[in-house]
């Protein structure tokens, strides 16, 4: 499971392919760097943005449908660090539901399913 260090340095790697090595070498990307005043990301850029991040983590990460839910001062104040919980709670939740411990446990009904059709010693 990724942590949140290693999510945020994604998310770090994204915006330096986003905004070019020269933009970021003056200013190191935090938990609490914001997109608007610390980055200055436009709208163009929050566009590729989301297309790295749909690449990396799949359709479960949706930008642009995260951005939607806030008003504009929630957008216009939203940090590096609140992209990275939200990136780390919608991970952490697909990962429980496709965990292989959660797929291996059989259930009373595949059980029972599996007795029923065991040939018998005869």
């Amino acid at each position: 499971m990724a942590t949140t260090t290693d999510v945020l340095a994604e998310i770090t790697g994204m915006l330096v392919e986003i905004l070019g090595d020269e933009f970021l070498l003056a200013e190191e990307v935090t938990m609490s760097t914001s997109f608007n005043e610390d980055l200055a990301l436009e709208s163009i850029e929050f566009v590729a943005l989301a297309e790295l991040l749909h690449e990396r983590y799949g359709s479960g990460v949706d930008l642009m449908g995260f951005l939607a839910e806030k008003d504009m001062d929630a957008i216009l104040a939203m940090s590096v660090g609140e992209l990275v919980a939200h990136i780390s709670l919608i991970t952490h939740v697909s990962l429980a539901r496709t965990s292989p411990t959660a797929q291996a446990t059989p259930t009373a009904a595949t059980t029972a399913a599996a007795t029923a059709s065991a040939p018998t010693a005869g």
